[in-house]
């Protein structure tokens, strides 16, 4: 491998697609184990890597020259060759930095709080002093030399105008948190001067964290454009520029943006939402066919997984049995794919959680058909007649329009809905 990454554990990393977009190189991935780590550094058979958790401190003992930024934040990631000796940068600075800027908010003279402790940690510090925050507090699980607990973050500095997480938390597989691993690192809800957050977390796309904050009509990021930041610096440094002058230049936060927009659209779920009958399957088999995604359909996830048709389900179960299974089927589908189409059952927005699922790396399209063109349908009790399809519709109609992100009013011919969706995504 001349150029890639190495780190401990790289199953989902977007990073090779990523370089593929605007790199004029082959960009590898490559897991080490700990105690590989120091053998392929010594060899350093390669022309330029860089490094993600957990060896971005690891790295460090085998390079001739650390960039004084780098040294400063005590993290490399980005690693060059040149005349048989490293060379150690730090390119996270400047995603991170971009990402705080994408949002909009100044942090300059604001309080702003950083969560978690590690590399990526220090590399927010240093942008936030970069920025001249007033001031910087460092939030981890145990209180420590420059570090608070939780406890004290809520109780002594409710007043943080600006959140920075750093922590795993809400990262896939663990998007929902699990046994022993927190949901959302902190309560933005205790924070009544929060001004904005950012989240280094980048798969999902948004984690709850960024939803949470986002709920109170205050902006956020989740860390994609970080990434793809950070590695359009890095590649320039890769290719002998100087670091400060890749990042300033005009032609980077070009080649950020549209590589940004390119893997968003790529990894980001089209979800369909809707009354029983509304067409999300049939919509949806179609424009999956057309984009050459995949298509999942919740209910027949709840058939499949029960091993029987929903209307059995229902009698055995009743509809809190039957929304539990449902549950479970939206988060298998938008917690285990990216880049698909997902169809859901008319009931799955009435649960925040399964809001939440489907927001997280989807885009959520409302497919509004007009009731008097809703047909009852056997296979699905609470819409067995035209009376209870009125109902269901009144009951649910405010929920459709308050989760989706858009809007797709239904004519006749599906082949204006698939467009319009298409125009909307796509842009």
């Amino acid at each position: 491998m001349k150029y890639g990454l190495i780190g401990e554990h790289l199953p989902h990393s977007f990073s090779k697609e990523i370089h593929g977009k605007f790199a004029p190189y082959e960009y590898g991935l490559l897991e080490l184990a700990p105690d590989g780590v120091g053998a392929f550094m010594e060899a350093a058979e390669f022309e330029a890597i860089n490094v993600t958790i957990p060896y971005k401190q690891t790295v460090m003992p085998y390079l001739a020259e650390i960039h004084p930024q780098a040294r400063a934040i005590g993290a490399v990631n980005t690693v060059v060759r040149r005349g048989g000796r490293l060379y150690g940068y730090n390119t996270d600075f400047y995603g991170m930095l971009a990402l705080v800027r994408r949002i909009g908010v100044e942090l300059c003279g604001k309080k702003v709080m950083i969560l978690g402790t590690g590399g990526t940690a220090k590399t927010a510090r240093a942008v936030a002093e970069y920025c001249s925050a007033s001031s910087v507090i460092t939030v981890g699980r145990r209180a420590g030399d420059g570090v608070i607990c939780y406890e004290d973050a809520y109780a002594r500095h409710s007043d943080a105008q600006f959140i920075i997480n750093t922590t795993p938390c809400g990262m896939y597989p663990n998007a929902d948190g699990g046994e022993g691993i927190a949901e959302i690192p902190i309560d933005v809800s205790r924070f009544p001067s929060l001004e904005g957050t950012v989240d280094a977390v980048y798969n999902p796309i948004r984690t709850n964290f960024v939803l949470d904050t986002r709920e109170r009509g205050l902006p956020s990021e989740g860390g994609l454009y970080m990434l793809v930041a950070q590695a359009v610096v890095a590649s320039r440094v890769f290719l002998g520029e100087e670091i400060e002058a890749a990042a300033d230049d005009p032609e980077t936060l070009r080649i950020t943006d549209r590589v940004y927009g390119e893997i968003l659209k790529e990894k980001e779920n089209i979800v369909l939402t809707g009354m029983p009958g509304s067409g999300k399957s049939t919509v949806g088999r179609r424009l999956a066919k057309r984009l050459g995604r995949p298509f999942i359909d919740t209910d027949e996830l709840i058939v499949k997984s029960a091993g029987k048709p929903i209307t059995e389900i229902f009698a055995e179960l009743g509809e809190v049995g039957f929304r539990d299974l449902e549950t479970r089927a939206v988060r298998e589908a938008a917690n285990g794919h990216t880049g698909a189409v997902i169809a859901t059952g008319g009931g799955a927005i009435l649960r925040d959680c399964n809001v939440r699922a489907l927001k997280r790396s989807g885009r959520v399209y409302f497919l509004n058909r007009s009731v008097e063109a809703l047909l009852p349908t056997g296979n699905r009790p609470l819409a067995s007649t035209a009376e209870a399809i009125r109902r269901r519709f009144e009951e649910r109609y405010d929920r459709y329009l308050a989760t989706a992100d858009r809007e797709v009013v239904i004519d006749e011919v599906i082949e204006h809905t698939i467009s319009n969706i298409k125009e909307d995504f796509f842009g």
